[in-house]
């Protein structure tokens, strides 16, 4: 049984919580490659999906999940509804439960939202990222990634590199990887590097050769232009120089690496298409992957007992 009532952060679970997650991901995975893919094991629980910002790959992945599992889904889009009225935060949630939820599967534009909701209402919380500071459900997709093409996690050496500063997926790998016992190291232009990183346990690293030659995974992110406020960096064509995974610069290792990117891709920015699309990458993976481990988090959350 998991140890926490809601999915907030990596940072509240234990490590027998996130080996767990990745075990029962592994029975649904193997339950949505079947001709039926649909179980009950969440019949009659509603689930709302609460949605204050953008989203095309988790949004799909936590519908699918929850409807697979057979789990009645609602599904709310802040721009479309009382919000862009000026409704709280607080009152669109109690509105909702009012309606009889269970489950609420929140995307915020501000940090801490997701735990700000758990202490006001009764329903079980998952946090499908809050601003720039976690996106649990993605850096479980990615262990679980990794697990399973790598065969395991500890003493495996991952990259995150790009803009770090802004990424909220970038703060959920480090806790999750650390906890799983990887080595992780940060890399990207100085002023996309926040600047206490190095007091979460991670070196940093601005060099993009010498980091693609020491991991054994490559987390690319994305530039997260809709949150920056100020110029980080000249161009994105000099940023592509310096920090974009290009072919020429994976065919001169002396080794494989495994490519992974949350999405969406930026492509020729961060990475090539021909990067992106190449045997290396498990990008596609990564997203069937994040339907199984949602399945997981969401089934293991409904059956916990208060």
């Amino acid at each position: 049984m998991l140890s926490v009532r809601h999915l907030l952060g990596i940072k509240y679970l234990q490590k027998e919580d996130i080996e767990l997650i990745l075990h029962t991901a592994d029975n649904f995975l193997d339950v949505i490659n079947r001709p039926i893919k649909k179980v009950p094991s969440l019949r009659d629980i509603t689930i709302v999906n609460l949605f204050f910002e953008n989203s095309t790959r988790t949004r799909l992945s936590f519908e699918l999940a929850e409807k697979r599992l057979s789990a009645d889904v609602i599904n709310f889009s802040a721009s479309s509804s009382s919000v862009s009225k000026g409704e709280t935060l607080i009152d669109t949630v109690n509105n909702i439960l009012a309606m009889k939820v269970d489950m609420v599967v929140m995307r915020h534009p501000k940090a801490g939202a997701a735990h700000f909701l758990s202490k006001h209402v009764n329903a079980k919380i998952i946090n499908a990222g809050d601003g720039a500071h976690e996106h649990p459900t993605q850096a479980l997709l990615d262990a679980f990634s990794i697990r399973r093409k790598l065969g395991g996690i500890e003493g495996k050496k991952v990259a995150i590199i790009g803009d770090i500063l802004h990424s909220r997926v970038a703060l959920s790998n480090i806790f999750c990887l650390q906890k799983m016992g990887a080595e992780v190291v940060v890399c990207g232009p100085p002023t996309l590097i926040p600047r206490d990183i190095q007091s979460l346990g991670v070196r940093v690293e601005s060099d993009l050769k010498k980091t693609l030659e020491w991991c054994d995974v490559a987390n690319m992110l994305r530039i997260q232009l809709e949150r920056q406020d100020i110029q980080y960096f000249p161009s994105l064509r000099e940023y592509a120089m310096l920090y974009g995974l290009n072919k020429e610069l994976l065919d001169n290792l002396n080794k494989e690496i495994v490519i992974m990117h949350p999405g969406p891709i930026n492509r020729g920015v961060e990475i090539t298409s021909d990067v992106a699309d190449s045997s290396h990458s498990i990008i596609l993976q990564q997203v069937e992957n994040g339907v199984a481990v949602r399945m997981a988090a969401l089934y293991l959350l409904a059956n916990r007992n208060e």
